[in-house]
């Protein structure tokens, strides 16, 4: 089965972490939630455009590779509502001057977004159940209430998506892995502005930190869960 990762890390690199036994599945648990981070039209562009039609509108925009996995997350989506699981929103809100922090450094174009930007995308928007998690660091559990959230809902596996793979995703991810959560990363529902970045991303979560797959296999894991 080809990997989004073929191609980029070379195989000798690949059978170098095998033979030193990283990326062995941990499998899921029996309470999943769902993770939507950033998926904001801030991250995607209003409508469907190539990369750089779309950072005209909004420069954080990662482009039609972000509108291809909105159609991953609603699928995912569509099946925590109908099992009546958890579904979470970590993501940025506004910007102040007194909390801009070293983003504001590092990254000045999130500064300027215009408040459409900030607006959850209607097809994986919130549900009036949902919980709304506002972040101002990468890792939606950094000074957030997301894991007393999950503990109070008995969740032991995160199924994390959105954007970015490199930043976001990977720090939640990794933030998941050390409080002990299981984590599955649907490759296909994580998105990025670079596909070498999202390819490498994922490689590395894989071998460390996440179980990755497919958006399918990941609904038919979950589907057996009973």
């Amino acid at each position: 089965m080809s990997r989004p990762w073929d191609g980029i890390i070379s195989e000798e690199e690949q059978r170098a972490y095998n033979a030193s036994g990283f990326g062995r599945s941990t499998g899921i648990g029996k309470r999943p939630a769902l993770l939507i981070i950033d998926v904001q039209y801030r991250t995607i562009g209003t409508r469907r455009m190539p990369f750089w039609e779309a950072i005209t509108e909004f420069p954080t925009s990662c482009g039609e590779v972000g509108w291809d996995a909105v159609e991953n997350i609603q699928t995912l989506l569509q099946l925590f509502r109908a099992r009546g699981w958890p579904v979470l929103y970590p993501h940025v809100s506004p910007k102040q001057t007194f909390d801009a922090g070293r983003l504001s450094d590092k990254v000045p174009a999130i500064m300027n977004v215009a408040s459409k930007g900030y607006e959850f995308v209607a097809e994986v928007a919130p549900a009036p159940n949902d919980i709304l998690l506002p972040k101002k660091h990468p890792s939606a559990f950094f000074g957030t209430p997301l894991t007393s959230y999950l503990i109070n809902a008995g969740v032991d596996t995160l199924v994390v998506t959105g954007c970015t793979t490199s930043g976001c995703v990977r720090g939640s991810v990794v933030d998941g892995f050390a409080y002990n959560f299981r984590v599955l990363v649907p490759q296909d529902a994580v998105y990025d502005r670079s596909q070498t970045s999202h390819a490498v991303n994922l490689f590395d979560m894989a071998s460390k930190y996440a179980d990755v797959m497919p958006t399918s296999d990941a609904v038919a894991t979950l589907e057996a869960l009973t």
